[in-house]
């Protein structure tokens, strides 16, 4: 965000609550699209993992990017997170969406490593604009 312009309590409390919604979405979705696989030959590639945490990433990498702080980006991964941990529990017949096997503990553990990294990355600095009078 620009400096010179600061957003109200009100619309700073918008961005917080629509980045963890769209956080809690695509945890949503991504947690159960993290089993999809593909066997080549005697390896089975878990395509939908390796999808699923590099949208947690772009969403998270975006989200910092266009709101322009932490907080916003701390949002969104508390959704994820959260939507994550809340599929993880066994349903009321007991199924599971998030298995105890490697790819689901990876699951479970990737998009809160990947938010603290996010979310911990210090600022890059702000690149003074420069016109064609000063090349």
């Amino acid at each position: 965000m620009n400096d010179d312009v600061k957003p109200s309590p009100l619309a700073r409390a918008g961005m917080y609550v629509l980045a963890a919604l769209l956080g809690a979405i695509y945890g949503a979705v991504a947690t159960i699209g993290h089993r999809q696989s593909v066997t080549v030959g005697d390896v089975v590639v878990p395509w939908g993992l390796v999808l699923a945490l590099a949208g947690v990433l772009a969403l998270l990498v975006g989200i910092r990017l266009v709101a322009g702080g932490r907080w916003v980006a701390a949002a969104a991964a508390a959704g994820v997170i959260g939507m994550v941990a809340l599929l993880t529990l066994p349903g009321p017949g007991g199924s599971v969406l998030v298995a105890g096997d490697i790819v689901g503990t990876v699951w479970a553990v990737g998009p809160a490593l990947i938010a603290v990294l996010v979310v911990a990355w210090p600022e890059l600095p702000q690149r003074r604009a420069t016109s064609a009078a000063d090349a």
